[in-house]
């Protein structure tokens, strides 16, 4: 079956961004940072563009996750921090987000100021692909598939239970818990949100 006209009018334009881009750290009141290198980076580059998540699937994402009051979420790909910053105004959580671009770096952390949740959140500016997760209950994605590919060893070590939702893009070979596929009311526009939970399962290949 076809994919429908809007996903694939964002892929293309996920795409088309990437080609167009040519190519310290906060504290949180105890969070967990273990493993984390937090120093700034001394030549960042982009590995993926920056697409603002509506608020309405912020809201959806979140609720799939089902972040508690103790957890940890880790965004990745944080952009202006808005997924943080809901997790823990409306959940209670600690959350940690992490971006290369020291733009979106600055923007988050003065959005994560304006909304007064810098106890709960710290926005690091850090490749996502040299993280250790172990520490996150949730990690949220929004990330083109090739990096969500990339990830996958090191949501591999994600502890029991923790809870992975990913934006439009699934985790290629892993089988997914939930999918649920959505439509904003504003613009019309459809979207699809997976759930993981660890240990993660790969899907099995079809028999012949």
């Amino acid at each position: 079956m076809p994919l429908n006209l809007g996903f694939q009018t964002r892929c293309r334009a996920f795409l088309l961004a990437v080609a167009a881009a040519g190519l310290a750290a906060a504290t949180i009141h105890g969070a967990k940072t273990r493993g984390l290198n937090t120093r700034p980076l001394e030549r960042p580059w982009l590995n993926a563009p920056f697409v603002r998540t509506p608020n309405p699937i912020v809201d959806e994402m979140l609720a799939l996750a089902a972040p508690k009051k103790g957890d940890l979420l880790y965004d990745l790909g944080c952009g202006d921090g808005r997924i943080v910053i809901r997790a823990a105004e409306a959940y209670g959580c600690r959350a940690v987000g992490f971006d290369i671009d020291p733009l979106r770096v600055r923007e988050a952390r003065e959005n994560a100021r304006r909304h007064g949740v810098e106890d709960r959140v710290a926005i690091v500016e850090q490749d996502i692909l040299t993280l250790d997760l172990s520490a996150a209950d949730v990690i949220t994605l929004y990330l083109l598939p090739r990096f969500n590919e990339r990830l996958i060893p090191q949501l591999q070590q994600l502890k029991q239970g923790a809870r992975i939702v990913s934006h439009d893009f699934n985790l290629p070979g892993i089988t997914p818990d939930r999918v649920l596929n959505l439509t904003t009311t504003d613009n019309q526009a459809d979207h699809v949100l997976y759930l993981w939970t660890a240990p993660l399962r790969a899907t099995k290949p079809r028999e012949k």
